[in-house]
């Protein structure tokens, strides 16, 4: 089921009225919980199974290594729920792709072997519940936290529709206890998740789909070189597709989940405003880039190990989190580019920080961040300064992320570099595919994007809502909602859907 489709919104009204009405707190969670398997279900019933082995395999797996007290039997119950959990995912997301590279090297190496291509259907959020599970169980083996000892909790926990599908990535200490005592929104909460629920559709169905989608389409679609204006603009109409698509969704999430009483965390912090890839990453998909810092990054040795495996693990979480988003090489291309990127700016920050205070960890990845290069943009009073300066960084770092971008929405290596010749000027008798009006319409949408993220850098726009008169929130309120009427001709998926 999609947020940006007319059942759901049937759907969660039906569970706005059933969560309100005076029913028992163990009802309501069941009645949630049943929600959101029918919200799942809407998609591809079967696949409930999937939800249900990995939710009771991790509860009483969870369970036992919380208690357990031999390192051998301890070790072997985080094995079995690893291979339980990335068992799936490395079939029904990888299958095809381990297949048609093993394929692929025996044909080099002169062996003749063809196999049929395997017909598997990727379960939608495969990825993100995956995670969520896996948090736990590696929790529990650390101790870091209490088990959860209803199983009604944690299948709630695994399955609450609002981060099923696309996140945020959720910990149990972040949702589980909030099921505990009863929960219903007052009436400031349900105004807030009902605007920050508008707000996230407006993202996804005015911006992502019906303003930049088609533009992204026709040349990430297209065949050879192009006029570099177009390469262009259909790399920047991606780069606010995918934004406008992913944190639209979270922004329904997070509205969601607080319409019904319950807080789920930020996933986005206008990220197109970063200074620096590090900082980057602490505001695109927050709750993945912690998730990778603490459970991949800091487990491999962080930066205590010395420079060359600080390094070294850094790129191996940037590749493994490229693999994360898609079975393609371009994908880990794309991660292997981000890992680069912060490569280089560590080299620059090591090699300036002499002489400067100690440094501290980044919270996206943990690798350090030398305070002198974050006090480079800041204000005296210590706030983000709107300086020349600190804007060129900014667009400095959001122009490298668009070169990622190409390798992240192109199928093959061919059309990225046939789109990165063709953006650098190397085709500039190609035809235009782009009409004036599509071109203009990009500039406008992205451009304005770019001024947003930078004056919000460090803002919010609940706080921001409450700072203007009733009237005028009304009235924006009340054009973001036609546009979203008039804008919904069809519901598409949002992309993180295939992730």
């Amino acid at each position: 089921m999609l947020f940006n489709s007319y059942t759901f919104i049937v759907f969660f009204a039906i569970i706005l009225i059933l969560h309100n009405l005076p029913f028992p707190w163990k009802v309501k969670k069941i009645n949630l919980l049943i929600a959101s398997y029918i919200f799942y279900a809407a998609w591809n019933p079967p696949f409930i199974l999937l939800l249900w082995l990995s939710t009771v395999v991790d509860f009483f797996v969870g369970r036992a290594l919380f208690t357990q007290t031999n390192k051998r039997k301890k070790r072997l119950l985080l094995v079995i729920s690893l291979i339980g959990n990335l068992g799936m995912l490395c079939f029904f997301k990888y299958g095809a792709f381990i297949l048609e590279n093993f394929v692929a090297l025996t044909n080099l190496l002169g062996i003749p072997f063809h196999a049929a291509k395997p017909n598997i259907i990727l379960p939608a959020g495969i990825s993100f519940y995956t995670f969520t599970t896996l948090c736990y169980t590696i929790d529990m083996y650390k101790k870091k936290s209490e088990p959860v000892k209803s199983m009604l909790d944690f299948a709630l926990f695994v399955t609450f529709f609002p981060h099923l599908v696309a996140g945020p990535i959720v910990r149990p200490p972040q949702l589980v206890p909030q099921f505990k005592s009863p929960k219903r929104a007052n009436k400031r909460q349900l105004m807030e998740g009902l605007l920050l629920l508008t707000i996230g559709l407006f993202m996804k169905v005015v911006l992502a789909d019906s303003m930049l989608s088609a533009s992204s389409e026709t040349i990430f679609g297209a065949n050879g070189k192009l006029p570099a204006l177009d390469a262009w603009m259909g790399v920047l109409a991606f780069s606010g597709q995918i934004f406008f698509d992913f944190a639209g969704y979270s922004t329904c999430a997070v509205g969601a989940a607080l319409c019904l009483g319950f807080v789920l965390p930020q996933n986005f912090l206008y990220p197109y405003a970063a200074i620096g890839f590090s900082d980057f990453w602490r505001r695109w998909h927050i709750t993945l880039s912690l998730w990778l810092r603490d459970y991949l990054y800091i487990p491999l040795g962080g930066n205590r190990k010395g420079k060359f495996r600080t390094y070294l693990n850094l790129m191996i979480t940037m590749l493994l989190g490229g693999l994360w988003h898609g079975a393609n090489w371009t994908f880990v291309f794309w991660g292997g580019l981000h890992g680069f990127y912060l490569w280089v700016e560590k080299f620059i920050r090591d090699r300036t920080k002499k002489g400067s205070p100690t440094p501290t960890v980044d919270e996206s990845v943990g690798i350090e961040v030398a305070p002198a290069m974050v006090k480079a943009s800041m204000g005296p009073s210590g706030g983000i300064s709107k300086s020349l300066r600190g804007f060129l960084y900014a667009l400095l770092t959001f122009s490298l992320v668009n070169i990622t971008w190409v390798f992240f929405r192109s199928a093959t290596f061919s059309k990225a570099g046939d789109l990165l010749m063709s953006m650098f000027g190397r085709a500039s008798d190609a035809k235009p595919l782009l009409s004036t009006l599509a071109i203009i319409k990009i500039s406008v949408i992205v451009g304005g994007m770019l001024i947003v993220h930078w004056l919000m850098r460090e803002k919010r726009i609940l706080t921001l809502v409450y700072r203007w008169p009733w009237w005028v929130v009304g009235i924006l309120w009340s054009i973001i909602l036609l546009a979203i009427i008039f804008s919904q001709a069809s519901s598409s998926s949002f992309i993180y859907f295939q992730f």
